[in-house]
């Protein structure tokens, strides 16, 4: 990959380079690095300002998370040189290619292999909040008792692994 891309480049330079001219290919080079740093600051002043609007609301930023990652990525392909890199560089700073490509990529990762997912709901839909969807599978294997307490032995406890007289296991 790392020899075959940049070889790749350079075949496609060469032929543009010989159809319109070695100053037009270098400038079309250029255009695209520039053009990519302006929408790499752009798109990623937006993606931020969602960052935290869904955290503001306690949502979890998955998509705008991983959308960052791909602007980066992208402003990186944009600054090498070439028309393959640019290609997919563009692909991860334009919102319109690269939001359904995230929310693609985010189905494919937390989906596990029997089909439960960390974050689907049990009909498919797509649940970015912080709480726990999967109920039935949490409480199969556990107990629990909720209720409150008072500690009437009249002694402090400084240290809370400390256990409170009267209530060891007498098992």
């Amino acid at each position: 990959m790392f020899v075959a891309v940049p070889i790749l480049e350079m075949i496609i330079l060469i032929k543009v380079g010989g159809l319109i001219g070695a100053i037009p290919t270098i400038a079309m080079v250029v255009l695209t690095a520039t053009v990519g740093i302006w929408l790499l600051k752009l798109e990623g002043l937006a993606t931020l300002r969602r960052v935290q609007e869904k955290m503001a609301t306690g949502q979890l930023p998955e998509t705008e998370l991983l959308e960052g990652i791909m602007l980066i990525v992208g402003g990186a392909l944009l600054l090498t040189p070439g028309f393959v890199t640019d290609a997919f560089g563009f692909v991860c700073l334009i919102p319109v290619l690269r939001r359904p490509f995230a929310r693609w990529m985010i189905n494919r990762v937390f989906t596990m292999k029997n089909g439960a997912s960390m974050f689907h709901t049990s009909d498919g839909a797509f649940d970015s909040t912080f709480h726990r969807t999967n109920e039935s599978a949490f409480q199969q294997n556990t107990t629990i008792i909720d209720g409150e307490f008072n500690d009437e032995s009249g002694q402090a406890r400084t240290d809370p692994t400390q256990s409170i007289p009267g209530s060891e296991d007498k098992s």
